[in-house]
C-alpha cells in the first residue's frame, strides 16, 4: 500500500488517520505541492491522478490506484472488515456520521484549499490577508452549522462515544482552522472532540508537523 500525500493537505491526513486507525502498513511517498511549481503535476504524478491533487493511494496487491479521500476511506472499510469500522451503528447514527464528514469534505475544504487560496492571490491579485480572511470566514461558517449538528450526537466523538468518519474528516478542519485563526473557544463540543481524538495515537501520528515532509 503507497500513500501519495502532502504533510498539509487535510485530504491526505485524513487517509492517513484512517490507515493507522485500521494499523494497514503503507508507504509514504510525499507530493509536494508548492515545490517545483508544484510536484502534483508534473507528467509522472499525473498519470497517478490525472487531477493534479492529493491524496492517491495505491494498493499493488490489488492493482488498484485510488483518488479522492472519501472514496479511498470507503475502499479501506470495505477492503479490510477486519478493522474497524469507520461508518457504523443503526441508519440515523450512519446518517449523522456521513453528514458531519460531508459537511468538511464536500463543503468545507475544498472552497479554502490550497489551489483555491493560490488563484485567489495569483489570479485575482487579492492580498495575502484577504486570502486570510476567505478561508477564516468558510470555515467558521462550517463549524457554527456542525457545532449545531453535533449536539444531537456527540459523545466523546462526533457520533456517540467510538471514533468515525465523522472524526476523520473533523479533525484536519480543526488543524486547518487554527492554521488561519479560527476562534475555537466558540466551539466547545468540537474542540473537546479535538482533544479526545490527538490524545490517540493514530491521530497524534497522522499530524502534519509528524510528517517526513514537513517543514
Amino acid at each position: 500500500m503507497k500513500l501519495y500525500g502532502y504533510w498539509r493537505s487535510s485530504a491526505s491526513y485524513r487517509v492517513r488517520i484512517a490507515l493507522n486507525l485500521k494499523a494497514i502498513d503503507y508507504e509514504y511517498i510525499p507530493v509536494h505541492l508548492v515545490q517545483d511549481g508544484g510536484q502534483q503535476f508534473s507528467a509522472e504524478y499525473a498519470q497517478l491522478n490525472p487531477a493534479n491533487l492529493v491524496p492517491t493511494l495505491v494498493d499493488d496487491q490489488q492493482a488498484l490506484t485510488l483518488t479522492q479521500s472519501l472514496a479511498i476511506l470507503s475502499y479501506l472499510d470495505e477492503a479490510f472488515p477486519e478493522t474497524p469500522s469507520l461508518i457504523f451503528g443503526d441508519a440515523q447514527q450512519k446518517a449523522h456520521i456521513r453528514a458531519v464528514a460531508y459537511d468538511v469534505a464536500c463543503d468545507t475544504q475544498p472552497i479554502a484549499n490550497l489551489r483555491i487560496l493560490k488563484y485567489l492571490e495569483s489570479e485575482l491579485e487579492l492580498a495575502a490577508s484577504v486570502k486570510v480572511q476567505w478561508a477564516k470566514h468558510w470555515i467558521t461558517k462550517s463549524f457554527q452549522a456542525i457545532e449545531t449538528r453535533l449536539k444531537e450526537c456527540a459523545g466523546d466523538y462526533c457520533v456517540a462515544n467510538t471514533v468515525s468518519l465523522a472524526d476523520v474528516c473533523l479533525i484536519p478542519q480543526v488543524y486547518n482552522a487554527q492554521r488561519f485563526g479560527v476562534d475555537m473557544d466558540a466551539f466547545p463540543i468540537i474542540a473537546n472532540i479535538h482533544e479526545k481524538c490527538n490524545a490517540l495515537s493514530a491521530f497524534y501520528d497522522a499530524l502534519p508537523e509528524n510528517q517526513p515532509d514537513a517543514g
